[in-house]
């Protein structure tokens, strides 16, 4: 039987109790039609997991609330809602704030504990069957990842210490957060950066020490440049200007490639040998490059010209390095 349903018992009872009618399981049982014992679980569930202050009067042999200003909690979430709500859980293990994450499992503890459902969901059940593993990604501490999370929600600017290992420097920064991104496993907060006067991202794993700005920052980038400034920035299409890059893969991982999405607008071939062409739009080589060498002899570059070269001297130095 859905949750809902069985709200709607509750629902009746605690209204026929404000109406001063007096209900009991009998009385419940015959409207809903449902057995006396099922009847009185419901009851059982308001005055223990609902905390209805219920009490037997006797004397009209039905029940009424000790305490007449209770109300029935404001929220009552079907299974499905409850199972998004509770894999949310497990997704959010990606999130790197030990505070966020036992907020949101004390939350659902309570959460679960007022609801009636047909089969017991329990977060300790949830976390033997559903895991997220992360590999390769960029660990970030608490210390930085609950103050940038703050100060963006909040609007509020604030003063970094920044280590780039490009130039294996470490600048001060004062920066306006204005979005949060996981990509590839690595969090990134988009800004707008006072130094340089313009939108520049950072890595959080990268900021050694986070404090409250003395000045003010007084911009006004909206949502849609801070949107088109990730698309341009994230991602294999990187850059304004994009050429098309054509891979054709050995048929042994064809099927394999075929189930991953590079691009929106990839296309793919299958040829009669059983290898597959991937053609798709791309601005800067780096990106692609890693992802081309992490299949090694599986797959040839076609096309740019260009990127056919980076390739073969990437692995001109390989070779040098193992000969």
């Amino acid at each position: 039987m859905s949750a809902k349903v069985i709200y709607e018992r509750f629902l009746w009872f605690h209204n026929k109790i404000k109406e001063n009618k007096y209900p009991n399981a009998r009385t419940l049982a015959e409207h809903f039609e449902v057995t006396r014992k099922t009847a009185q679980r419901d009851i059982d569930f308001m005055r223990y997991r609902l905390d209805a202050p219920l009490v037997y009067v006797h004397e009209r042999r039905g029940y009424a609330y000790e305490d007449n200003t209770y109300e029935l909690p404001g929220y009552w979430l079907g299974e499905e809602e409850l199972t998004s709500l509770l894999l949310s859980y497990r997704l959010a293990s990606a999130v790197p704030d030990a505070a966020l994450k036992n907020s949101l499992r004390s939350f659902l503890d309570q959460v679960l504990n007022k609801l009636s459902h047909p089969r017991s969901i329990s977060i300790k059940d949830l976390n033997n069957k559903v895991s997220v593993r992360n590999i390769a990604y960029s660990k970030t501490a608490d210390k930085i990842y609950h103050p940038m999370l703050q100060a963006l929600l909040d609007g509020l600017p604030l003063r970094i210490e920044y280590f780039s290992p490009h130039n294996d420097e470490t600048t001060i920064r004062d920066i306006l957060p204005l979005h949060l991104l996981q990509y590839m496993g690595t969090w990134h907060i988009v800004t707008y950066c006072a130094l340089k006067n313009e939108l520049r991202d950072f890595v959080l794993s990268r900021i050694k020490n986070i404090t409250p700005c003395p000045n003010k920052i007084n911009t006004r980038i909206s949502a849609g440049a801070t949107r088109e400034y990730i698309r341009r920035t994230f991602g294999i299409l990187h850059g304004k200007e994009a050429m098309e890059v054509c891979l054709r893969f050995d048929g042994d991982i064809a099927n394999w490639i075929t189930e991953q999405v590079w691009h929106p607008a990839q296309k793919t071939r299958t040829d009669p040998d059983g290898k597959l062409c991937l053609t798709i739009p791309v601005a800067d080589f780096r990106e692609i490059k890693r992802e081309i060498l992490k299949y090694g002899s599986q797959v040839e570059v076609l096309t740019p010209e260009a990127l056919r070269k980076d390739i073969k001297e990437e692995i001109k130095k390989m070779k040098n390095i193992y000969s």
